[in-house]
């Protein structure tokens, strides 16, 4: 389980992931050095990682998320497949590893993600049904964190760190800052230098562009632990049905309940989707039964239990996800599930 400081430090990460160990440390009143060994430590044993992921909206993209029920021996290939695809993020075994979800990132003016999501999967006829559903508005998850994993620092350590500039007048993403973005994907965190070398412009460059991106809100940084470290062991996608005079109240209400990391309005015959992450199935039935149940509004629930996560919110492919895809015990102390 993660100690007071790791706590902190993820915290401070969720409100700046770029921000110096330095002013981190400032903050957290220890040294430097304590937060740099920390962050290693949680890097190799939470399999903790800062991301820079471009806001959808923004950057001229959709955001599909897609099911798939496949046979009991075609499912771990299927998911692998989704694995490995750059457009991929999200990929879950759920519902007894049967059916796996995953967001697919795709151009805005795609119709759907029929045409990206089957290039690629092994045509072995292992799929026995797709469902895709496009995502309208996240009201929790992006760049909104899960409460319960920042939850640390008080208002005045929170106003230290917090990223706050804000601009209009910036261009959004384009096909010159791919490469850029494709780093941060990898390492949120990345040096200058790194950053240089990627994309190939001057240091003052690649500062000068991160920070217009960030500042219109075009680029966010997420961090990416193990929900165990929490005390998560039961985890659950929500499909909610709700009266379309109602989505809107009902998914702000649910955006503020604690056992929640990710709510968003959907196409389909669920018109909103909520990830549940609970200390175990009873408190998951408690959430179900009290909260949920308290909201006249829902009219039909699904409850998919989420078995194992095998990519995260990076598109990136990293050696611990090529670890997890091809089924192999995972580092010592590496998570299995992700929030």
């Amino acid at each position: 389980m993660l100690d007071d400081l790791d706590r902190a430090l993820i915290h401070a990460l969720h409100l700046d992931g770029r921000a110096p160990f330095s002013r981190i440390a400032d903050v957290l009143g220890v040294s430097a050095q304590t937060v740099a060994r920390r962050y290693r430590r949680l890097r190799t044993r939470a399999g903790l990682r800062v991301v820079g992921l471009p806001d959808p909206h923004r950057a001229g993209r959709s955001q599909w998320l897609v099911r798939l029920t496949a046979t009991a021996r075609s499912a771990q290939d299927i998911a692998g497949a989704l694995v490995r695809r750059p457009d991929t993020s999200w990929v879950k075994l759920t519902s007894g590893g049967t059916e796996i979800t995953a967001v697919i990132h795709a151009p805005a003016e795609e119709a759907s993600p029929g045409s990206l999501l089957l290039h690629d999967i092994p045509r072995t006829g292992g799929v026995t049904a797709v469902s895709a559903h496009c995502l309208l508005h996240t009201y929790l998850g992006g760049s909104a964190n899960w409460r319960r994993s920042a939850q640390a620092l008080d208002a005045r350590q929170r106003a230290a760190l917090e990223f706050r500039e804000t601009r209009e007048d910036v261009r959004r993403p384009g096909p010159e800052d791919a490469p850029l973005l494709t780093e941060l994907e990898r390492d949120g965190r990345a040096g200058q230098g790194e950053l240089a070398r990627a994309t190939g412009w001057s240091p003052s460059t690649v500062a000068r562009r991160l920070a217009e991106l960030r500042a219109s809100g075009a680029l966010f940084f997420d961090v990416e632990v193990d929900a165990a470290l929490f005390g998560v062991r039961t985890r659950a996608l929500l499909w909610l049905s709700v009266r379309p005079a109602d989505l809107e109240r009902v998914a702000l209400a649910l955006a503020a309940h604690d056992e929640l990391a990710f709510v968003a309005a959907t196409t389909g015959p669920t018109n909103l989707v909520a990830q549940a992450l609970c200390r175990d199935p009873a408190d998951l039935h408690r959430y179900l039964t009290r909260r949920l149940g308290a909201l006249r509004e829902i009219d039909t629930l699904e409850t998919s239990p989420v078995l194992r996560t095998l990519k995260a919110a990076s598109p990136a492919l990293t050696p611990l996800a090529r670890v997890r895809r091809q089924g192999a015990a995972p580092p010592p102390g590496g998570p299995w599930a992700w929030v």
